[in-house]
């Protein structure tokens, strides 16, 4: 994987990450915090390395592009799915347990780019509350996401679990056309089975499933999804608990 190295103005990046300062403080933070990124080409990524020397007090932002993250635990493989505006600290991420060892592995699927947030941006969310509170809540945003595939994870069809899975996707990936909501996350099924907690031969019996009753199209770029997800999910949902697993 080459490693090519630039800077950008991480409030121009993430202007969510300014909201709360005034315009006075805004100028000033945006003059200050020009930080380094790293442009990562699709394949296997060892996150901690061809940091050119910069020390990620803070993280690595995601800018753009997606990345997954792969946990090898007892024979079986979970996965969380990580795009732009995601925080990571895979030093953290990724601190073995010395009972239940497991292993982790990331790897990124289009060309993307990661921001080192240095010590510069630690000293600003020191002086700027609103940035801290801007970053605190990317680690929320991310356990929130987490809790959820959980829980979908725990449905008893695997359709259900696919078809959560896609809508949720869809919230921050979709969008909207007059064929339907288009994810243009082109995941291969394998990737689907570890998101949602199944085996890839059933997760791809579910998504010929989905697609014959219309619910859900594989196009070039990824999914296209068809309906009101309010009552397909509610109607498919209703006493989902009550299913034989």
């Amino acid at each position: 994987m080459s490693v090519q190295h630039a800077t950008i103005a991480l409030l121009d990046a993430e202007p969510e990450l300014g909201e709360g300062l005034n315009p006075q403080e805004r100028e000033t933070a945006g003059r200050v915090l020009t930080v380094p990124t790293r442009a990562l080409d699709p394949g296997p990524w060892r996150p901690n390395e061809g940091l050119a020397g910069v020390t990620p007090v803070v993280g690595l932002l995601i800018v753009d592009g997606i990345v997954t993250r792969d946990l090898l635990f007892a024979g079986r493989t979970t996965t969380e799915l990580l795009g732009a505006g995601d925080l990571l600290r895979p030093w953290d991420d990724d601190y073995q347990f010395d009972a239940l060892p497991f292993a982790a592995t990331w790897h990124v699927h289009v060309p993307s780019r990661v921001a080192i947030l240095d010590t510069r941006v630690a000293m600003a969310a020191g002086r700027w509350p609103p940035i801290a509170r801007g970053l605190g809540a990317r680690h929320v945003r991310r356990a929130r996401t987490l809790t959820f595939q959980r829980a979908i994870a725990q449905l008893p069809r695997v359709e259900d679990r696919v078809l959560v899975l896609l809508w949720t996707l869809a919230e921050r990936w979709g969008r909207v056309g007059t064929q339907g909501v288009r994810v243009p996350l082109g995941l291969p099924h394998r990737t689907l089975a570890t998101l949602v907690g199944a085996r890839r031969p059933s997760v791809t019996t579910a998504v010929t499933g989905l697609t014959r009753a219309g619910l859900i199209e594989r196009v070039d770029d990824g999914w296209l999804l068809h309906g009101d997800p309010a009552e397909i999910l509610s109607e498919r949902l209703e006493g989902a608990d009550r299913v034989p697993s």
